[in-house]
């Protein structure tokens, strides 16, 4: 996933009463939302004061062990670095699933399946590979991917699965978003890495293309992996600082846990309605009391 590991940071361990707590953000908007409710909750409810921070996901990684992040709030796998912060060097721990079940994989606009009901087969990709082509690709089809920070593996699938394709960093979330706008209103080609949870989809038809299925231990090698994402049951990562010395700031971000559909709520309201992330917060925290009451410390 993108720039962001979304993340709760503090500066050092302060009384737990005026612990400063800042949620990270990105431009990546399901994340941004539950940072924003999780960040309002935190200072109307139990008064913490909060500030925001931007970080990349290695960042927020390397800030649990640095002292300068508290907790990640959603995090997409990251296997490598739970090895390396949990279990290795130990200055991390797990605050539970964070309720959001996450897909990431290869889709098309739907009119595409309509006129080639073949594509969603990856086995058939190269036979659609010239309608793919851009500047940036050359003579291969675009894959469009969105940052390269985010969680892929699209360059060894591409490689490993023998594909007419190179893989094209958009750069963004909104990058990718503004081009599967634009391939659904104009009908151009469009095969892109997304994902899920996701506002975009109460607004057009994407389809999934199935890769080879997912298996355990399938993308065990990063260079060698030849099969789907795996489903993903996001979860939270705090520091054991935060975990030990946090107190109730630490029991609403452990109790914290919403569907797709919650986030995508308050993620369509940013992006489509016109509200900052707080305003969109402060408005799903009003409709949504019997909720987030559930999350409240003892």
């Amino acid at each position: 996933m993108e720039n962001l590991g979304g993340t709760l940071v503090t500066p050092g361990l302060i009384d737990a009463r005026t612990h400063l707590v800042y949620p990270g953000v990105n431009d990546w908007a399901g994340y941004e939302a539950g940072a924003a409710v999780l960040g309002r909750l935190l200072t109307a409810e139990l008064g913490y004061p909060v500030q925001t921070v931007k970080l990349n996901e290695a960042q927020s990684w390397e800030g649990l062990e640095k002292g300068t992040v508290d907790v990640i709030v959603e995090n997409w796998g990251r296997e490598a670095e739970k090895q390396t912060y949990i279990e290795e060097k130990k200055v991390a721990v797990s605050a539970g699933r964070n309720g959001s079940r996450g897909v990431i994989g290869w889709y098309v606009p739907q009119w595409m399946v309509d006129e080639y009901p073949d594509i969603t087969d990856w086995r058939q990709l190269n036979k659609y590979a010239h309608l793919f082509k851009t500047d940036k690709s050359g003579n291969l089809g675009q894959l469009l991917d969105g940052d390269a920070s985010y969680v892929t593996h699209d360059e060894a699938l591409v490689r490993n699965l023998d594909l007419d394709y190179k893989v094209v960093y958009a750069g963004s979330e909104k990058a990718l978003i503004e081009a599967a706008r634009r391939a659904t209103r104009d009908r151009t080609p469009l095969l892109m890495y997304f994902y899920e949870p996701q506002w975009l989809f109460t607004q057009i038809k994407l389809a999934k293309v199935n890769l080879p299925p997912y298996a355990i231990g399938c993308d065990a090698d990063p260079a060698k992996v030849k099969c789907d994402y795996p489903p993903y049951l996001l979860d939270k990562i705090v520091s054991r600082r935060f975990a030990d010395t946090g107190g109730r700031a630490y029991e609403l971000v452990r109790n914290f846990a919403w569907t797709n559909d919650q986030q995508n709520t308050v993620a369509n309201d940013m992006t489509e309605n016109g509200l900052d992330a707080d305003r969109a917060a402060r408005k799903w925290i009003d409709a949504n009391k019997i909720i987030w009451k559930e999350w409240l410390p003892d």
